[in-house]
């Protein structure tokens, strides 16, 4: 009697595959498959070497099995952001002009939602400003806003805690400059929630900053994660970083979903890879048009005017 095929592939679970004991104490498990069990250690160490070569094609199966589910997960388009809170369209997403953090109550606007109330028809400043979602009157100094920031802070709202991090990363609005505490509220953020936070966490190990060392899988690790969440800058990174280890396929995969949700530089990269040869036309054909279904979801006459009335503050494609 084969004891070990007998555990092995009929799934016995408490049946040991040496000498073929069964009972509840049979729980002494192989510890690389984990996929046989046996009565004690003796039993395990005697069946080495004749589960040695089923163990090693389990482990094989099992990361292949991992690897097919990881990479489902990771190549489902993402959901879009969300839409803007008082004209329900969808945010732009690379533009930071194209969307408004409020930090007096947290929400992210749409450039033309937060430029409507602003000026009037002429274009000229209207008195008494509010914010546009909650009323609140219109901060008029950085130093306001970043008082709002801290409140916002702690009510654990992660764009504001992604903020300040930012301000010590870079040593402004008051901020001493501090990449620990700056990675620090970074993954606080991240927990959160906030994808952008787990981007930038992925581009300080990609290229060793924020005192960090420079360590490619740990940064892999936060641009998927940060990917998975919807965040394009660090789905267009995977691309690139698929493109340098010659894994044009998957390259190509990462960019697809980052241009439709409006990721130009990824829509470039298809381009250029079509014309060394790497993509085909219909890969560019497919990219232009998912380019093109994304502004269609993003553009309005209100965004366009303000948009119009100053480009650098508006811009949102």
């Amino acid at each position: 009697m084969n004891t070990s095929n007998d555990n092995s592939s009929t799934g016995t679970a408490d049946c040991c595959a040496n000498c073929g004991k069964e009972g509840s104490d049979v729980n002494n498990i192989c510890n690389k498959c984990k996929k046989v069990k046996y009565c004690n250690a003796a039993c395990k160490k005697k069946h080495r070497h004749k589960h040695k070569e089923e163990c090693e094609e389990n482990v094989r199966l099992a990361a292949e099995q991992a690897a097919e589910l990881h990479d489902e997960k990771l190549f489902k388009q993402p959901p879009p952001l969300e839409d803007c809170p008082i004209c329900f369209q969808q945010l732009p997403v690379l533009n930071p002009t194209g969307k408004k953090y409020q930090s007096c109550c947290g929400k992210v606007i749409c450039g033309g939602c937060a430029y409507a109330p602003l000026y009037d028809d002429q274009g000229n400043e209207v008195d008494n400003k509010k914010c546009p979602y909650c009323r609140t009157p219109w901060p008029y100094t950085d130093e306001e806003i970043v008082e709002r920031e801290k409140k916002r802070v702690e009510a654990n709202d992660p764009l504001a805690i992604y903020n300040i991090g930012c301000y010590y990363r870079d040593g402004r609005n008051g901020y001493r400059q501090d990449y620990t505490k700056a990675l620090e509220l970074y993954h606080r953020a991240a927990e959160l929630g906030c994808s952008v936070a787990y981007c930038s966490i992925g581009y300080a190990y990609h290229n060793g900053e924020l005192g960090v060392a420079v360590d490619i899988k740990k940064a892999t690790y936060y641009y998927e994660i940060a990917a998975m969440g919807a965040d394009v800058d660090a789905r267009h990174n995977l691309g690139v970083d698929e493109v340098d280890a010659g894994n044009i396929d998957r390259a190509i995969k990462h960019y697809m979903i980052a241009i439709r949700d409006g990721n130009t530089d990824s829509l470039k990269e298809i381009r250029e890879l079509y014309k060394c040869g790497h993509a085909t036309k219909d890969d560019y054909a497919k990219a232009l048009q998912a380019h093109q279904v994304y502004l269609d979801e993003i553009k309005s006459t209100q965004r366009d005017e303000a948009a119009a009335f100053d480009n650098e503050e508006y811009r949102y494609y």
